[in-house]
């Protein structure tokens, strides 16, 4: 969420960022509602000052004035309360509309319509060529055993997957793999709660306006996470860190559930999209500082190909364009892997800086070495995400056989598996 002092002094600013980003929304509107709000609140102020005065000087008064200025202190009192009850709602029309409001983008945000024209920063590695007819993702490890959405499809319905044997091995030794480099890059690791309220949801920009993408739970008021940057960046939601206690890193494996809403018949074979799947993720929090958010971003960006480039495959990095850039994201790269089924680099991994964005939504606040509470700054990025990391890593490690042959780097996670054959 933006600083009403912000938007009311960057106006054609904002409106910029919400064209940029290709939303439609009424920044006008935030801005009108700022004004009659601080209007209501002088005038508070004016008619708190002036009952405390009279209640002040009641006592010094001569007895025949004592009840008519006692009369004034009362009207004023029950005028008080009218406007306290116009000031909350204002107040409350005033954060829905700014909750509306985009970041704005950094400039170095490319323009553009969607995906298509996000522009790449570099390539790592070359797809390989194969001396043989390659098959994809879901033909080689159904082929092996490994997986089986049929079965899948029947017990949950579509877009749903099932890993047997060696198959189930090599998901959760990527995980695992994923969660030690973390930890040894210096995070702490956090297993954080799958079921949320609607604050942490609101707090971390998914929600109002990606309702229809997350599963709720009506009875109890709570929803599946689509990923663990909801509960993990709001862990210290409503508290005031120390400047000495920043920056915190955390890393956290979990399930994720997405509904796909609006993804009908698009990626419908294979794990691309799917309703359920296991992330690794990054989150950074920490003080209010441009270029220190810009170290974190590269940071947490080389964690990610740092992984990739353990489990041996070629990928490139974009920097995304506005079109295709969310509300919250001040910018954002994607990583894409190279998937030989799709014949081109499909996207695996997000890093996205936030600035105050998210913190401001979520009370998250930092007291600085001056006495000064300020805001924090928030990132985050996929480390890994399964099953979508498994299409090119067993695409591009295919043999001629049928076979796989596994990164030198994971096959300690993997029972010590050099490759994957078929088992009975």
């Amino acid at each position: 969420m933006l600083d009403p002092k912000f938007v009311r002094e960057n106006v054609e600013a904002v409106k910029a960022a919400a064209k940029k980003k290709r939303m439609t929304v009424d920044v006008d509107r935030a801005v009108a509602l700022d004004a009659q709000r601080r209007e209501l609140v002088a005038r508070l102020d004016n008619d708190r000052a002036e009952q405390n005065r009279l209640s002040k000087t009641i006592g010094a008064l001569p007895a025949d004035q004592r009840a008519k200025a006692a009369e004034e202190v009362k009207s004023l009192k029950a005028r008080l309360k009218v406007l306290e009850e116009e000031e909350r709602a204002l107040e409350a029309q005033l954060r829905a509309a700014l909750l509306t409001l985009p970041n704005v983008p950094s400039p170095e945000v490319p323009d553009g319509l969607s995906d298509a024209d996000n522009v790449e920063v570099k390539r790592v590695g070359t797809p390989r060529k194969f001396d043989f007819a390659p098959v994809d993702h879901g033909e080689l490890l159904t082929k092996l055993g490994l997986l089986d959405q049929e079965r899948a499809a029947r017990i949950s319905g579509a877009r749903q997957y099932m890993l047997l044997g060696d198959g189930c091995l090599l998901e959760h030794g990527i995980l695992r793999l994923a969660l030690d480099h973390m930890i040894e890059a210096g995070f702490t690791p956090v297993q954080p709660p799958l079921m949320v309220r609607y604050e942490p949801m609101e707090g971390t920009a998914y929600f109002p306006g990606g309702e229809e993408q997350a599963y709720k739970m009506a009875k109890d008021e709570l929803y599946l996470i689509g990923t663990a940057e909801v509960p993990v960046t709001s862990i210290h939601s409503g508290e005031i860190l120390d400047e000495a206690e920043l920056p915190k890193r955390y890393v956290a494996m979990s399930p994720c559930f997405r509904r796909e809403a609006g993804a009908y018949g698009k990626d419908t074979k294979g794990l691309y999209r799917i309703h359920q799947f296991w992330k690794v993720e990054q989150v950074v929090v920490d003080r209010a500082d441009e270029e220190l958010s810009r170290q974190h971003h590269q940071a947490i960006l080389q964690n990610a190909e740092r992984l990739l480039q353990k489990l041996e495959l070629p990928y490139r990095v974009v920097n995304v364009c506005g079109g295709d850039l969310g509300q919250p994201q001040i910018q954002k790269f994607d990583i894409e892997t190279w998937m030989p089924s799709r014949g081109n680099y499909g996207e695996t991994h997000s890093a996205s800086r936030f600035h105050d964005f998210q913190a401001r939504r979520l009370e998250l606040r930092y007291r600085g070495k001056d006495g000064k509470v300020r805001y924090c700054h928030t990132l985050n990025n996929t480390v890994v995400a399964s099953p979508r990391i498994l299409i090119p890593l067993v695409e591009n490690h295919q043999q001629a056989d049928g076979s796989i042959v596994l990164p030198a780097a994971l096959r300690p996670y993997v029972a010590g598996r050099e490759r994957l054959v078929a088992r009975r």
